[in-house]
């Protein structure tokens, strides 16, 4: 077995040999791999009959038992298996090339099978290349982290092409894992830099590729290279086959969303982007090739209209997803170090200007990145954090945005949200990129995600959110815009053609006068008003607590007593303080007094109520008088007089005051005897109270004390004041006095008189002076 808190690289086990021999072996050896043959993966094709979806289905559950039984490997066995087993990375490396993307033109399986163990081969994949960038398990599971970096690099196990294929498959919901993942890979062996660093090149060989399939060159590759002869003969976006068309737009449509998630999961990877020009390449590249594909697929004849409206959103995906990877360099390589304040701000804020300036010259690409990103935004947040900067400067900039705009007919853009959000924003419909008004009705649909990750609980096409991205003034404001031109036209009918088309005024506008509204619009009353907002209950008025209406409610409450409001301990507030508040007592006083009045007898004039005698509402008149002649014979028999009654209110004591509520300034009467005092105190003791305050029984049993000490001759010694006051404050004479006292008298105890017997033995002569 291998030895605890040791790094697998340099541990030892001892095995036997198939002679039985035992021998020691490094604990990463080819004969300690097990003999497993991995199956690769097969995708399952579109128009698969049922004897290849038997076979779909039975060759994944190998992978998958082959896969869980991978993981459920000890540390060092799964590092043996993993770098050793060749069969393995084919099997892995087969899943990551073929694994259907969530933009793949294939039909979601209609199988509920084949989908669920399309998601658990999903989940195991993933969980097999997170242990493999796991360098450290446990506290004795670990591998050396130089090590662990060679194994990896040396092997094979990652490379540049398969992260980003990671990246791309599992982004969605796992991007802080992969994120660590990546950056444990990258901080563990600084290689991977070096391979990123060579990869540019080849991403930017494909947008070489793409213009020269779609028969367009940018200036710079058009000076740097001469054209060939049969330049002239090659097929162009428009002339070239309906599926070398959708090829292409699929193969954008792929390398910049697999960008995309690449650069957004990793950022650190914008450095090296960034040393590539490859901002400046891939303005370009928007510029020259995007009008081009919109152009040709506004031209084309589709016979499939669904296979048109599907090209149309990964063509619209494809542009919005370079934009956003020109947001992320720019952010993470000019902007973010400005945000955290560093040294040198002054010359990322120099180089943002320069990226913004040259966008002026690419008016398509500006205009769609100011849309999603508005450049007044970055200026001003820029302003904020450099004042220095040059403002004429950034004038002339946010003038050619403005002068963009107005040259390719784009409105002002509305806010946006910030990159983070956008990040999380993936089912949401595809903003509309201008890309002709003839297609305008394809883009208002929600993008239907396929593949594995669509399987992972995606919404499905068609699902209409009710998320409104702008706020109530600018949706009055886009109202009263098209009433102005079309007043005959109901406002609810109105917010859902903004709802459908982005809430894009001249689209609207556009597609209402041509005719061209998508069918689900064409179908409602033009003159339907807005749906009535329903107010919701105040959460004041609605919610019940205990402490409602207390003196404490400023929810009910426009005045607080502050004074009776503070945190912590109340200051100058002590426990003798609080002891002697007898505030409440005072105040209960003159309740507990109107109990002990009791009135016999009323005298009632003329008209008045008897409310306050007897509790009605009577009224005496002159006629209720005594009357003489009443026959008040058996009036002095006192029937049942001397009869028990059972009525327990009628045999209570009368009712006493507390005496804690009695004046206490009222004097008590003088006891002469000794035997009627105690007799008092033994009769206060027995009453029905509450406990005695503690000092007066102190002070009752001192009293007591005294008097008795007295009687008997016993002389009572008064309280010393040695310790007196404070020092600096003077001393007064009883304290002068008990100091002296003390001094002259403290050898009478303890010290048996030594000072007075020595002072005898030395006036006798006994002690040598």
């Amino acid at each position: 077995m291998a030895c605890a808190r040791v790094p697998l690289d340099e541990q030892q086990v001892t095995e036997r040999d198939a002679v039985g021999k035992e021998r020691s072996l490094p604990a990463l050896h080819p004969d300690r791999k097990e003999e497993r043959f991995f199956v690769p993966y097969v995708p399952l094709s579109a128009d698969a009959c049922p004897a290849e979806v038997e076979e779909f289905l039975e060759r994944s559950k190998f992978i998958l038992e082959d896969l869980e039984w991978l993981l459920a490997l000890p540390h060092d066995k799964f590092w043996c298996q993993v770098v050793f087993d060749t069969s393995l990375q084919k099997c892995l490396d087969s899943y990551l090339h073929h694994a259907p993307r969530r933009l793949d033109l294939v039909p979601e399986p209609s199988s509920p099978g084949v989908a669920e163990t399309q998601r658990a081969l999903h989940r195991a994949v993933f969980f097999v290349f997170l242990r493999m960038a796991t360098h450290k398990e446990s506290k004795e599971n670990f591998i050396t982290p130089a090590v662990f970096g060679e194994v990896l690099y040396e092997n094979y196990l990652f490379d540049i092409p398969k992260i980003m294929d990671l990246c791309m498959l599992f982004g969605k919901g796992n991007a802080q894992l992969l994120h660590k993942m990546i950056e444990n890979i990258f901080t563990q062996q600084p290689s991977y830099y070096r391979d990123l660093d060579d990869t540019v090149p080849t991403i930017l060989a494909v947008f070489d590729t793409i213009e020269e399939k779609c028969g367009v060159r940018c200036d710079a590759a058009a000076a740097a290279e001469p054209m060939k002869l049969n330049a002239r003969n090659q097929p162009t976006s428009i002339s070239m086959t309906q599926q070398d068309f959708v090829d292409i737009v699929l193969y954008l449509c792929d390398t910049s969303s697999t960008l995309h998630a690449f650069l957004n999961i990793f950022p650190a990877a914008c450095s090296t982007f960034h040393s590539h020009s490859f901002l400046s390449r891939l303005t370009s590249f928007y510029e020259s090739v995007v009008p081009d594909l919109e152009m040709a697929l506004t031209k084309r004849k589709f016979e499939d209209k669904s296979l048109q409206e599907d090209v149309w959103q990964r063509l619209s995906h494809s542009c919005r997803k370079m934009l956003e990877i020109a947001h992320l360099l720019l952010h993470h390589t000019c902007l973010q170090p400005i945000l955290e304040g560093v040294e040198n701000m002054q010359t990322f804020a120099e180089e943002l200007l320069q990226h913004f300036t040259s966008f002026l010259s690419e008016k398509r690409f500006l205009c769609d990145y100011d849309k999603l990103f508005p450049i007044a935004e970055d200026v001003s947040l820029l302003q904020q954090a450099l004042p220095v900067i040059d403002e004429t400067r950034t004038s002339y900039l946010l003038q050619g945005v403005h002068s963009a705009r107005d040259s390719m007919g784009r409105s002002k853009p509305q806010p946006t949200v910030s990159v983070s959000q956008l990040a999380n924003q993936e089912t949401m419909r595809e903003a509309s990129l201008s890309i002709g008004h003839d297609v305008r009705q394809a883009e208002g649909g929600r993008e239907s995600p396929r593949g594995a990750e669509a399987m992972l609980d995606a919404p499905r096409r068609g699902s209409n959110g009710a998320i409104c991205p702008v706020s109530e003034a600018e949706l009055e404001s886009l109202l009263s815009c098209i009433r102005d031109l079309l007043p005959d036209l109901g406002e609810g009918f109105l917010m859902a053609c903004l709802e459908e088309y982005g809430y894009d005024s001249e689209v609207v506008i556009n597609n209402i006068l041509e005719g061209q509204l998508a069918p689900a619009l064409d179908a409602m009353d033009r003159s339907m008003p807005r749906p009535v907002k329903e107010n919701l209950p105040g959460v004041l008025s609605s919610r019940s607590n205990v402490f409602d209406d207390d003196e404490f409610d400023v929810f009910r409450r426009d005045r607080v007593d502050m004074t009776r409001v503070w945190k912590g301990r109340r200051k100058g507030e002590s426990v003798e303080e609080l002891l002697n508040d007898k505030q409440h007592i005072s105040e209960q006083r003159t309740r507990y007094q109107a109990y002990q009045t009791v009135v016999d007898e009323v005298e009632l004039q003329p008209g008045d109520t008897a409310e306050g005698a007897r509790g009605t509402s009577a009224s005496y008149g002159i006629g209720d008088e005594y009357d003489d002649e009443y026959d008040d014979t058996y009036d002095m028999n006192q029937v049942g007089a001397n009869d028990q009654d059972g009525d327990t209110l009628l045999n209570r004591r009368p009712f006493t005051i507390p005496r804690v509520l009695q004046k206490a300034n009222k004097a008590e009467e003088p006891q002469e005897e000794e035997n009627q005092e105690d007799q008092g105190l033994q009769s206060n003791m027995n009453r029905d109270q509450f406990i005695e305050d503690p000092a007066l029984l102190r002070e009752r049993v001192e009293a007591k004390r005294t008097a008795m000490q007295e009687r008997k001759g016993i002389r009572v010694e008064h309280p010393s004041h040695v310790v007196g006051r404070p020092k600096g404050q003077g001393q007064t004479l009883e304290t002068f006095l008990d100091r002296r006292k003390k001094e002259a008298n403290k050898g009478r105890g303890a010290n048996h008189n030594r000072r007075n017997m020595a002072d005898r033995k030395r006036n006798k002569g006994m002690i040598p002076s």
